[in-house]
């Protein structure tokens, strides 16, 4: 068991890919925001890269182990101490009964990942353990973890010492600019060029209202093509509004003049164009990413959004693990 002594900001269980296949029934796939670090922390302590592990945001939990552990601490830095003595990351170590770990505030990055060998034991909600807060499911009770709470992990023998190799690591900025790739569509066919010129040039700001189900961006307003401006009224008064339609995952989701990526708890449809859409190989970078920091996008094509999540993939497999 571990028992949360303090829980940090909106701390939860999460597992990967998550919870696939629900979608249209209102159930989003949720799971770790950056699976690159997820996926390593699980594989240092010799779990299945998606096992059930915890991800803190902003500000990491406080735990004491109630048994002997093997655990691995990757993603932001949140300065990790073992009973007061900082512990390296991207490094499985051992813990001992009675121990406690402790995560502060993110001081590079905005997520951090805990792993244990065995992985969490939490019980699955059609097929997966991940915490979908504003619905309430997943995790041990579909919250965030809270302070008194018991924990309970899988009994497996984790093996100490295994590091991350240091090229297979993520690379976080350090400067609040991140360059984000970024594939046209579905709805690019809205947007006049000079809009498309401006979303490629322009240093779109992340706004405090941001959160897992969208991300929103701070610029410029959006220009239009005469089919959003001259269309059948059953798709809206604004030139961004369209009758209902599915939204991929990532999909940059233009609600009036704000443009809002919708991540790993979004909205499956809704009445809003998606001029873009964020591949999943860059969403960790959305994952580590902190309100008032700065995304450039990068257009890529579908082929090059296919061969870098095949990249990733590769990336997290235990050939990185030493």
């Amino acid at each position: 068991m571990l028992e949360i002594i303090k829980p940090g900001l909106e701390t939860s269980i999460q597992d990967y890919p998550g919870r696939i296949g629900y979608w249209n029934q209102g159930f989003p796939p949720s799971g770790p925001m950056d699976s690159w670090s997820f996926r390593l922390a699980n594989l240092l302590v010799g779990n299945a890269a998606g096992a059930p592990g915890i991800e803190a945001q902003y500000m990491g939990p406080t735990i004491k182990f109630g048994a002997d552990a093997t655990l691995a601490v990757t993603g932001a830095d949140m300065r990790p101490k073992l009973d007061d003595k900082p512990i390296p990351m991207w490094e499985s170590l051992a813990v001992k009964t009675g121990q406690m770990l402790t995560l502060g505030p993110a001081v590079n990055g905005a997520r951090g990942y805990v792993a244990f060998a065995g992985g969490i034991d939490a019980p699955l909600m059609l097929g997966s353990a991940s915490t979908f807060h504003k619905a309430g499911v997943g995790g041990l009770d579909g919250h965030a973890l809270k302070a008194g709470q018991s924990v309970p992990v899988k009994r497996a023998n984790g093996t100490p010492g295994k590091k991350v190799k240091a090229e297979r690591r993520p690379s976080f900025t350090s400067d609040k600019n991140w360059k984000v790739e970024a594939v046209r569509g579905p709805n690019d066919d809205w947007v006049d060029a000079a809009g498309h010129k401006q979303f490629l040039s322009f240093a779109w700001k992340l706004s405090a209202r941001s959160d897992r189900t969208g991300y929103r961006l701070e610029g410029p307003d959006w220009t239009f093509t005469e089919k959003a401006t001259n269309k059948a009224p059953e798709h809206g008064n604004f030139p961004s509004n369209i009758i209902d339609q599915g939204y991929p995952l990532g999909a940059v989701n233009l609600g009036g003049q704000t443009p809002i990526i919708l991540v790993n708890d979004g909205p499956s449809m809704g009445g809003f164009i998606c001029p873009w859409t964020i591949p999943s190989a860059a969403f960790w970078k959305l994952g580590q990413a902190k309100p008032n920091e700065f995304f450039h996008f990068n257009e890529i094509s579908v082929d090059e959004a296919q061969a870098l999540r095949r990249k990733l993939d590769a990336i997290c497999s235990p050939d990185s693990i030493e």
